[in-house]
């Protein structure tokens, strides 16, 4: 396993967290970083959020020290905009990233994101420009294509790296697809054989297997973990010591769990005030407690929270 270099930035590693939104918030990035993760990534940031002042943009730019080398992503349709914003965040990460992947509705119909896999021109200008804007690394994220009909990873892969981005990161689904079905592998592969820039692979690693399949299969970089690490984010840890020394090491008890969320939300706590932060833990309650036999219960009681002490008492004893 070894270091990873993007751009002018040297990583340890590369396994990464990839960007989710509403969950790669802060909190949850120190947690994670603690496991060893090579790179971590904001959650998606909307570019003209910071040229307004938005409140809530900048809460969700937090960063820490301690958590460097960060990534953060941003989107948007205007190429001087997304410039402005990449001028503003550069301080504060190592790596910016544009997303031209995310297919939720909200943002498709609003012009952003998976809708440039039909509009690689604009894509091209929006890339260049904020290449042009910044001296940190400049990185992508995108998907196979807009539909099974119109697969463009590979023109779309060339067009990013002529743009002058350092590194791309692709999901290989289409936007119709959302997250259903299969993650094809081979598009993965083919990009990375059409591009000289570092590929990052995503789509299917729920396992510290999955990650090495992807890299042997692929050819790829880097591996980008997602959803598989909500609740879980000992599989950095398991993922980088398999594919270290072989080791696959044991899955984490009931007790390690607990442990980590309330470590988790203790973070949180100090970083929100009390009734954000009761909020913001229930997103994540489901995942930590996902096949305890109370898990019901569990959430139940949390959803019902109104301080850190209330949360703690849920667990207090709990040995089922």
């Amino acid at each position: 396993m070894n270091s990873l270099k993007i751009g002018t930035v040297i990583l340890p590693n590369n396994i990464f967290l990839a960007p989710m939104s509403g969950f790669t918030e802060l909190a949850f990035r120190l947690i994670v970083k603690e496991h060893g993760v090579g790179l971590v990534y904001t959650s998606m940031l909307n570019a003209r959020g910071f040229l307004r002042g938005n409140r809530k943009t900048f809460e969700l730019a937090e960063v820490s020290q301690k958590e460097r080398p960060i990534a953060m992503q941003i989107y948007g349709s205007d190429p001087e905009i997304m410039a402005c914003a990449a001028q503003i965040i550069e301080p504060e990460c190592d790596i910016i990233d544009l997303n031209f992947g995310c297919p939720a509705p909200k943002i498709i119909s609003n012009g952003y994101g998976a809708v440039f896999l039909k509009k690689p021109r604009e894509l091209k200008t929006i890339v260049a420009r904020v290449v042009s804007a910044v001296k940190c690394p400049v990185t992508v994220k995108f998907r196979s294509g807009w539909d099974e009909k119109s697969i463009n990873a590979k023109k779309i892969a060339q067009i990013i790296e002529d743009s002058g981005a350092a590194a791309m990161a692709l999901h290989p689904r289409t936007c119709k697809q959302g997250f259903d079905g299969k993650a094809d592998w081979r598009i993965i592969a083919d990009v990375k054989q059409s591009v000289s820039i570092p590929v990052i692979g995503s789509g299917d690693i729920t396992r510290p297997e999955d990650a090495k399949a992807m890299l042997d299969s692929t050819g790829c970089d880097a591996v980008m973990i997602g959803r598989a690490s909500l609740g879980n984010p000992w599989i950095f840890s398991r993922t980088i010591e398999y594919l270290k020394n072989g080791v696959l090491l044991p899955q984490p008890t009931r007790e390690d769990r607990i442990s980590n969320l309330l470590k988790f939300a203790a973070v949180m706590f100090k970083l929100k005030n009390e009734f954000h932060a009761c909020r913001e833990i229930r997103k994540h309650i489901c995942w930590y407690v996902k096949g305890f036999t109370n898990a019901t219960e569990i959430r139940r009681r949390v959803n019902e929270i109104s301080s850190f002490q209330e949360l703690k008492d849920i667990f207090a004893g709990s040995n089922k």
